[in-house]
């Protein structure tokens, strides 16, 4: 995934802003990843993710279901690609300090630079 997103132009960074944002928007091809019903653009997506309150275990091809710790109950799915996030080192640092609670503006105007990034890539007149 770090791959394709180099080859796009992206730094991990924008590549996790950008999945975390559009996951916090209600974007899924599968409806998997998404954990906050109020689709607005904030770090819910992040804080979320990295919740220790919950085991993931796997449940179909590319498909995880969050087992509630202390009560059992199924709370939430996700793909792999949400859950790498939490499981790469790297990708994990950077969720970590988008998780934070004081970095909601920090998120919000990162995913903003990263999307006008990727909107703009194929536009030679801006060049």
């Amino acid at each position: 995934m770090l791959d394709k997103a180099q080859l796009l132009g992206l730094t991990p960074v924008e590549m996790t802003v950008l999945v975390g944002g559009l996951r916090a928007l209600g974007v899924s091809r599968s409806g998997e990843g998404i954990w906050n019903t109020s689709a607005t653009l904030d770090n819910s997506w992040f804080k979320t993710l990295l919740s220790m309150e919950v085991k993931w275990t796997k449940s179909g091809y590319n498909s995880y279901v969050a087992t509630h710790r202390i009560s059992g109950a199924h709370v939430r799915t996700a793909s792999r690609i949400d859950l790498v996030f939490g499981s790469n080192s790297e990708l994990r640092a950077i969720a970590e300090v988008y998780a934070q609670d004081d970095n909601n503006a920090k998120f919000v105007h990162d995913f903003i630079a990263a999307w006008n990034k990727v909107m703009n890539a194929d536009r030679f007149e801006l060049r």
